[in-house]
């Protein structure tokens, strides 16, 4: 398999950065949180009202990136302590090369928001999905959609030594595709959206899910600002739960919606439609033994196995159960 940019590298450069995470929001007074844009959740009403900063007694920094790896990055650098939604397959890479890094949360479940579109006028699909050989793929390495891409290559049969793959983040690889540069690309939210107007998927949301390939997001910290400013993330993982719940239950919804379209740089429509795709489980949910119970720290090492046999990364951890921290979301459901 061609890849531009490899895996192995970026992880390697993440373990040595690993020992830089410094910045306490004790001894600052703030701290600097990652999300994504185009990427609509209840945490962005709470976010643009200040709720987290007079929750938290601290100036709270918010920074949008691409994807989860460049978050990974950003918290080894100690740019950032906490990622709200990353994916699971950049926290395993990170986590596999020595980073420190925990998972404190099941930010959201998306199976029908993260897929790979092949271009219409190749007229591909479920039935002829061994014609991509030797096609040209637009995939953002490390993240939930390499992951998905993996399963369904290997599903499908496709050779991945046969495909040129390039490392491109979603808006990228959306833009290349409507532009006929590449004849498949993968990513999620608005970018996904965009890759629709030009292709076709080649297994639905319900498909990938039958064939287990999950798709889920972790709000994730460094284990070292986890253990120094235990009641500061859990007051953090409080806002979130609350914004969730409102949601969920409908009671803040129309309150919500423009103050999350806005924040997010989407529509009403847009965000709507794209939220109706989203679960956002209860902390009850997600302090249950399919989630951070024991079926994350499984999905995890699955990843990483996925990984490590397409060559992406050189190895995987033993377990993944030190990169669970439960103990704070534990801690909110007791309040």
């Amino acid at each position: 398999m061609k890849m531009k940019t490899y895996l192995t590298g970026a992880a390697a450069g993440l373990a040595l950065l690993t020992g830089a995470q410094a910045a306490l929001a004790d001894a600052h007074g703030e701290i600097t949180v990652g999300y994504f844009l185009e990427w609509p959740m209840p945490f962005q009403y709470g976010k643009v009202e200040g709720l987290y900063d007079e929750a938290m007694g601290v100036k709270v920094n918010w920074v949008s990136f691409d994807t989860g790896t460049a978050m990974s990055a950003a918290m080894a650098s100690g740019d950032v302590q906490i990622s709200v939604s990353q994916g699971v397959p950049p926290f395993v890479v990170a986590t596999s090369a020595g980073q420190d890094l925990v998972s404190l949360d099941v930010a959201v479940s998306y199976s029908d928001n993260d897929n790979c579109v092949v271009r219409s006028d190749l007229e591909i699909d479920a039935s002829n999905a061994a014609d991509l050989s030797g096609k040209k793929v637009a995939v953002p390495l490390g993240t939930a959609a390499h992951y998905g891409f993996l399963r369904q290559m290997d599903h499908f049969g496709v050779d991945l030594a046969s495909l040129e793959v390039v490392d491109m983040a979603p808006p990228d690889g959306a833009a290349a595709l409507s532009q006929g540069a590449v004849d498949m690309a993968c990513g999620w939210g608005g970018s996904l959206r965009r890759m629709l107007e030009s292709g076709n998927v080649l297994l639905t949301g319900s498909e990938k899910e039958e064939l287990g390939i999950l798709v889920f997001d972790v709000t994730s910290a460094p284990a070292s600002f986890v253990a120094e400013n235990p009641d500061l993330v859990e007051k953090f993982l409080a806002v979130t739960a609350d914004m969730n719940a409102g949601w969920n239950d409908g009671s803040m919804v129309d309150t919500m919606l423009p103050v999350i379209a806005q924040d997010a740089g989407m529509d009403e429509d847009a965000t709507a439609q794209t939220m109706a795709t989203f679960v956002f489980p209860s902390v009850e949910e997600q302090l249950s033994a399919k989630w951070l119970g024991g079926g994350a720290q499984e999905f995890m090492a699955g990843v990483a196995g996925v990984f490590v046999d397409a060559g992406s990364i050189p190895s995987a951890l033993e377990s993944y159960d030190a990169n669970v921290d439960a103990a704070p979301l534990t801690a909110v459901n007791d309040m």
